[in-house]
């Protein structure tokens, strides 16, 4: 979730036009690096224990709600994913401002899930 969070805040920094092809760089290392190891591997971590929740409560409305949210978070993830192969390739075709309300999507779904998880009404 932390990575959901905190690429699109990279997007913005890397979006910008004034900074130096070193430090573009540096930007593509750490957002490659983001997405690989820690939000490739959470994705997954995320669905292998949502479904071992879906097999023990069974079909219960909230949980309904809770995962089609995730989905929404999946295409997400996959989405930014899109904008790290531009970034990658130098081919951005967003502004800074555009990451910057796409960076607060995540926040308002995680907090939706965590209330049906804690509440589960």
């Amino acid at each position: 979730m932390a990575g959901l969070l905190y690429l699109p805040r990279l997007f913005v920094y890397h979006s910008d036009k004034e900074i130096e092809q070193n430090t573009s760089n540096t930007f593509k290392v750490m957002e490659r690096k983001l997405y690989r190891f820690i939000m490739n591997p959470s994705v997954a971590l995320v669905w292998i224990t949502g479904l071992i929740l879906f097999y023990y409560s069974g079909i219960e409305t909230w949980l309904l709600v809770k995962i089609a949210l995730v989905i929404l978070m999946t295409f997400f993830h996959i989405f930014l994913g899109q904008r790290l192969r531009d970034f990658s390739a130098d081919a951005n075709k967003y502004p800074s401002r555009f990451f910057r309300i796409i960076n607060e999507v995540p926040t308002i779904i995680m907090i939706i899930i965590v209330f049906l998880a804690v509440l589960q009404p």
